[in-house]
C-alpha cells in the first residue's frame, strides 16, 4: 500500500442534453486503480477531458465518488469526520492550475500564508511573521512582499505564493493539478525546479497532474496515462518513455515537440477525444487508433499486466 491508494474509483455526473431529455451519465472517472508511494512523484497524463482533474478533486474529497474507495495511509478517506478530516486536510494539500483564481484578491501575502498556520494552531502569534518569511524564502520570495496583494505579482510569483501556502502546514502529500499550464515556459522551469527541490528536501509525496510530457518525464517516478476516464497504461517513467506500449501512449509521445529532432517523423494524434457521455463501444480509443483490428470496436480491453506493466489494449490481451 502507498500513502494514497485508489481502488476501483468511479465518478459519473448526471447530465441532460435538453430540458425533457432522458438523464444520461458523463463518465469522468471509470474504475481506476493506482497507489502514490511515500516520498515519490506519481503523475497522471492525458488530453483535456480525460478525467485527470476529477481524480484530484476526488482524492481531496472536494467531490464524492460514485463508487470505489480512497485510502490515505491505509484509512478510508470517505469515513473521515471531525478531527480525522481536519488532520487529513492538513496532510494533503493542493496547488491549483490557475494562480490568478486561487488567491483571495483582498488578502495580503502575509494573511494568505499565515491563515493555515492559525487554523491548525501551528505557530504562535509572535512566531507567525518569521514562519511566513521562512516559507516565502523556501519558494524564492523575499520578506518585502509580505504586505502586497495578489494583483501586484506576476503569474509565476503567484504560483510561488500558492506553493508556500500549501507548504505552511507541512503536508505529507501535495496534489498539483496542472500547476504550470497557466505560466510562461521560462517560469514553468523555475516553478518545477522549486517543486523538485522541495520534494527531495522534505520527502513530500506528489500526485502531479499534467498534459505536458516533457515536465512529467523530468519530475515523475511513475506515470499513469488516462483516456476517457480510464487508465490505459501505467509504468515507471523511464520504462514508459523508452518503450511505450499502448497505441495512445505511443501517439502522445510521438506528437510531443522535441528540442533535438531524433530523425523520426513526428506523428500528430488525429481526431478529437469522444464525448464522455457517448463513449464508443469496445476500446474507447479505437476510432483514433492506427493499430486497431477486429475486436477493438466490440470488446472493451481490461487493464492487464503484460511484460513489465499494466496495459489496456487488445494487442497485449
Amino acid at each position: 500500500m502507498g500513502i494514497i491508494d485508489v481502488v476501483e474509483l468511479k465518478k459519473y455526473f448526471p447530465v441532460k442534453r435538453t430540458a425533457f431529455a432522458k438523464q444520461e451519465w458523463l463518465k469522468a472517472v471509470d474504475g481506476i486503480n493506482f497507489s502514490v508511494k511515500d516520498g515519490a512523484v506519481f503523475s497522471i497524463v492525458g488530453e483535456s477531458g480525460s478525467g485527470k482533474s476529477t481524480v484530484a478533486r476526488l482524492i481531496l474529497r472536494l467531490i464524492l465518488p460514485t463508487s470505489g474507495k480512497l485510502f490515505f495511509q491505509g484509512n478510508n478517506i470517505q469515513l473521515f469526520k471531525g478531527d480525522s478530516l481536519r488532520k487529513f486536510r492538513k496532510s494533503v494539500q493542493i496547488v491549483f492550475q490557475d494562480p490568478f483564481a486561487s488567491l483571495n484578491p483582498r488578502m495580503t501575502v502575509f494573511d494568505t500564508i499565515s491563515e493555515p498556520l492559525k487554523i491548525h494552531n501551528i505557530a504562535k502569534k509572535t512566531e507567525l511573521k518569521d514562519k511566513v518569511i521562512s516559507l516565502l524564502n523556501s519558494v524564492g520570495l523575499r520578506a518585502d512582499v509580505l504586505n502586497r496583494y495578489p494583483h501586484e505579482f506576476s503569474g509565476g510569483q503567484r504560483q510561488r505564493i500558492c506553493i508556500a501556502r500549501a507548504l505552511a502546514v507541512s503536508p505529507k502529500v501535495i496534489v498539483a493539478d496542472e500547476p504550470l499550464s497557466a505560466l510562461d515556459v521560462s517560469i514553468q522551469a523555475q516553478i518545477l525546479n522549486i517543486l523538485q527541490e522541495l520534494q527531495k528536501k522534505s520527502n513530500i509525496s506528489f500526485l502531479f497532474i499534467s498534459h505536458d510530457l516533457r515536465v512529467v518525464q523530468y519530475f515523475s517516478d511513475e506515470i499513469a496515462v488516462m483516456y476517457l476516464g480510464k487508465i490505459v497504461e501505467h509504468a515507471r517513467t523511464d520504462e514508459l518513455f523508452s518503450n511505450p506500449l499502448h497505441p495512445y501512449t505511443i501517439e502522445l509521445l510521438s506528437s510531443a515537440p522535441k528540442i533535438k529532432p531524433d530523425g523520426k517523423k513526428r506523428e500528430i494524434l488525429k481526431g478529437d477525444v469522444p464525448s464522455p457521455i457517448d463513449i464508443p463501444p469496445g476500446c474507447p480509443f479505437h476510432p483514433r487508433c492506427p493499430k486497431r483490428f477486429d475486436p477493438c470496436d466490440k470488446v472493451v480491453p481490461v487493464l492487464k499486466a503484460t511484460k513489465d506493466r499494466p496495459v489496456s489494449c487488445h494487442l497485449f490481451q
